[in-house]
This record gives C-alpha cells, structure tokens and sequence, in this order.
C-alpha cells in the first residue's frame, strides 16, 4: 500500500510539473539574445522575459514601476530614478547604478537598434548605488516612453564576457550574448538552439511577484502553419502566437482550443526604394527608378484592392487605414490622416502613364515568410494587383533572420515592412522611420531612404518641442506631408488572434506581447 502511495505521489509531483510547462510555438525564432542588437518584436517579447526596464507595462500598456520603482524630473532637461534594492542578476549579482548607466550606453552604440531611443533620454549618470540620474540636452517630450525602450544588462557580465557593444547582426556577427542571457527578470534562459528550440526556467530570486505558475518554458519555431495547428489540436504545443487567420474560425469551433484576439498597435506597409537613380532589383524602361515619381507610387497605392485583402485573405483580421502610425491615437484619430486614397484602378492607370510608364515595368517586391499574418501571401496578393498596370512583380520571399539584415543594408527595391509596440505616440515611427537617414538611430528604419523635407523638419522639431498644442501641429503637419508624397504605402494594423490550448489563459496586450510571469496553466 505504502508503495503504491509513493508511485502515485511521484506521478502526481511529475504530472504537477509537466503541468506548468508552457510549450510555445510561432512561425519564426527570435534573432538573438543580446537585447540591444534586433530591434524586433518576437526577439523582444522572448528577451523581455529574461532582461528588464526601469519602467514596466501593465496589461493596459500604463507604465508602472519595474527596476526603478520611482522617477522624478528634476528641470525641463533632466530626471533621476531611484533604483529597485535587493534585485539581483541572475548570475547573483546584484543591479546597481553602474549597470544603468553602462546599458544606456551600450545601446547607443552604432551596431544597436534601439539606439534612437537611448540616444534620446540623453546622458545617464551614477549618483550612488541606487540612483541615476538623466541629462538631456534637448527637451524630449516622450523621455518615459524612451526610456521604456532601454533593456538593462549586467557591466560585469559584459565585460567577462566582451560583449560591451551589441551584436552587429547584419554582419552575421556571433558573440556570447547572441547564445546566452543574464537578466534581472521572470524567467532565466536555460538553452538556447537557434531554429530548434529555446527554454526558459522560472527566476525563483525575481524580485516581482509571479500571478501566473509556469516553471518552465518551452519555445519552438514551426514554419508551416498546418504543422503549428496540428500540433495545438493534438496537444503537442499549448500555445500560438500567430495561427493563420483562415484557421482562426475553424480553431473556434474546436473542442479544446481557444482563441484570445484584439488588434494591435501595428501598421503593415510597403516601402519603396526612392533615392538610387536605377533600381538594384528590376528592369525598368529608360533604366530609370520609378519609385522616384509620385505618380508612380500613387497608382500603386489606387491599385490596391484593400477590402479584397482584408475579407479574402485576412479573413476580417485586417483594420485598413490610410494612416502611417502604428495606433490612430498617434495621429489624434483624424479621418483626414487616417482615410485611404480610393481603390480607383482607372486613375492608377491614368497616372502610370503620366509618369510614362504605360507599359509597367519590372521589379522584385521583398517578403518576410515567418513575420508578419499572412505575410507571403500578401505580397503574392499585391503582385496580382499590381500585374493590372502592368507591373509585373518577382515576389521574393525569405525567413525573417535573412530578411532584415538585407533591409538593414538597402538591399531592396521594394518591401513589405511593419511597425508597433507598446509607444502609441508619433515620435517613435516619425524618427526612427521616417525621417531622412541620419546619426544617432535617425532614420536607420528608412529603408526605402527617401527624403520629404517638410516632414522633415516638422518631425525633428516635434521631437523637441515642449508646447504640447504646438507639438501636435507638428505631428500633424509631418504625417499629412509623409501622405501627400506617398513615402509609404500603408496597408492595414494587424488583428491579433492568440490560439491556445483550453488550460491555458494568457493576458492578451495590444503589443502582442505575452508576459510569461501572467500565464495561468490548469489541468
């Protein structure tokens, strides 16, 4: 008797265990695990649950405290956090003003995506232990919401172990951080297999406080989205981030399974190549670059059949917009920057000939396969739409490790691009978006590197300006300028559906950013 007792206690201790493992799959891995280098979303919300910020988001996206648990701005130029005490890496060392100071500076460094945002909250500086203070040397408007943005690592990790500067990723650079993590956050990295598989364990040390029970996690990349569904319904996974949206209503219906949806703060565009004087990836009558014409990229723009897309092959989890930030909030909810120029194939033709481009022209469009819903299959849509002005359109579709390092070089000619997270202000897609290409994380996002000198201006003063009235004029001025010249091509803002197994309930963010340390596993 004692012995079967034991037996079934063992089995129930093994089952409790196996019970607060979440298996999560996606389509695509993150890129690397140094969280200065990729600035990308799945690479964020895996390394987001292993590095922290002074600031956290609560399910809402309100900032609330995290390593800093209070901040003050002391004058128009500056501010000072005081630090969390007692929290520690997770190799046991623990935070201190130093390491603050060192990761602000590390992410400024050139190989470093998320340089615009340090760059932005200015010069940190050690006061004791437990307190930074900022000095900027232009008023920054959004200085919270940047400093947001900054992922704050060990000095003494680093150092003993060079990796002082990110990883430059373009370059297909390797270093330790791109295979290994030391956080202060939830979740601790346990192994890292690029393309196969990454564990994380929980932080029993965390100095939050865990609503949720898992203990480990298991993440999994799988391409195809028939393999990821098959795997959810037979059980083999407990959770999707990105289930195909032509599976969503099926998935509904399905004994066992649930969806968690909502949109999310995150605008699919097009982007073109409008600075070489001939295009890398395309044969063009003349050899002349076409994106270079207005009329060019408005007839494009006329072509497109926007409700075709959302009804046909977004199955509805589309929001089209004619705006160019990622939330409507950013550019105050005005239908004269949200409202889409006519699907009008007929004016589309009309201007393709104008512009003396009758006959079309050929060109590559660039694609991300495991990026953004549908991705592929929205390319392969607009070149079909594209073929009625006789644009005949290559699609080359790629994995998105291989996809942007080719963007980050302007190594395109024309680009399926996204753009979101948790900032609904307009500064964070103005700059590092938008504007001319320049230092500083300026421009580093343009990867069409066109320039439109009254957004320009407009943007660059709205990123300094302290009257609130002003500032939004600004924004405004900037966004109807960016529209005017049609820099971009604004597609849709995604719709977000989370697929899960039925005792698994996550707490759906309209970043699309599952917070580990909320998940709930019942069995």
């Amino acid at each position: 008797m004692m012995k079967r007792w034991m037996v079934a206690t063992l089995l129930g201790l093994a089952l409790g265990a196996s019970a607060q493992t979440l298996r999560w799959a996606g389509a695509g891995d993150p890129q690397t695990m140094d969280p200065h280098s990729q600035n990308e979303s799945l690479t964020n919300a895996v390394n987001g649950q292993i590095y922290e910020r002074l600031t956290n988001r609560d399910a809402k996206l309100a900032l609330v405290p995290g390593l800093a648990t209070q901040w003050t701005q002391t004058g128009p130029l500056s501010w000072r956090f005081k630090l969390r005490p007692g929290v520690k890496f997770h190799d046991g060392t623990p935070l201190t003003a130093d390491d603050v100071v060192f990761s602000v500076q590390r992410a400024k460094e050139p190989t470093s995506q998320i340089a615009n945002y340090a760059n932005a909250v200015g010069t940190p500086r050690r006061v004791d232990d437990l307190t930074v203070d900022f000095q900027l040397a232009t008023f920054d408007p959004i200085f919270l919401q940047h400093i947001d943005q900054l992922w704050i690592m060990s000095r003494k990790w680093c150092e003993a172990h060079r990796v002082t500067r990110p990883l430059d990723f373009k370059n297909k650079e390797e270093s330790f951080a791109a295979l290994n993590a030391n956080g202060t956050g939830p979740f601790m990295l346990a192994s890292r297999q690029p393309g196969i598989k990454t564990v994380l364990k929980r932080n029993p040390n965390w100095w939050g406080r865990f609503t949720g029970n898992l203990q480990e996690v298991v993440f999994t990349p799988i391409a195809s989205d028939a393999t990821r569904l098959a795997a959810l319904v037979s059980g083999e996974i407990d959770f999707v981030h990105d289930p195909a949206p032509r599976d969503v209503a099926r998935l509904r219906n399905t004994a066992g399974i649930k969806i968690i949806d909502g949109p999310e703060n995150r605008l699919v565009f097009i982007g073109m190549d409008q600075a070489r004087d001939k295009l890398l990836y395309g044969r063009v009558p003349g050899d002349r670059n076409p994106f270079k014409d207005v009329r060019v990229r408005r007839a494009l723009y006329q072509a497109i059949d926007i409700e075709a897309l959302r009804t046909k092959l977004m199955s509805g989890m589309s929001l089209p917009t004619g705006g160019l930030t990622p939330s409507s909030t950013a550019a105050f909810d005005d239908p004269a920057l949200e409202t889409r120029l006519p699907h009008d194939l007929a004016a589309a033709r009309k201007l393709m000939a104008e512009a003396g481009f009758a006959d079309g022209f050929e060109v590559t469009l660039d694609c991300p396969n495991n990026r953004y819903i549908n991705d592929e299959q929205i390319c392969s849509a607009l070149a079909a739409m594209w073929a009625q002005l006789k644009v005949k359109v290559k699609v080359n579709a790629m994995p998105r490790a291989l996809y942007f390092p080719k963007l980050e070089k302007l190594d395109t000619s024309l680009y399926l691009y996204g753009w979101g997270g948790s900032v609904t202000d307009a500064e964070t897609v103005l700059t590092p978006l938008y504007r001319s290409r320049g230092d500083k994380g300026v421009g580093d996002y343009n990867f069409g590197n066109f320039r439109n000198d009254k957004a320009d201006a407009l943007a660059a003063q709205s990123s300094v300006e302290p009257d609130a009235r002003k500032r939004e004029s600004e924004i405004r001025g900037a966004l109807a300028a960016l529209r005017e010249q049609v820099n971009v091509i604004p597609l849709h803002r995604q719709v977000i559906p989370w697929a899960a197994r039925a005792h698994v309930t996550p707490v759906h963010r309209p970043d699309n950013w599952l917070e580990l340390a909320w998940v709930q596993i019942s069995r």
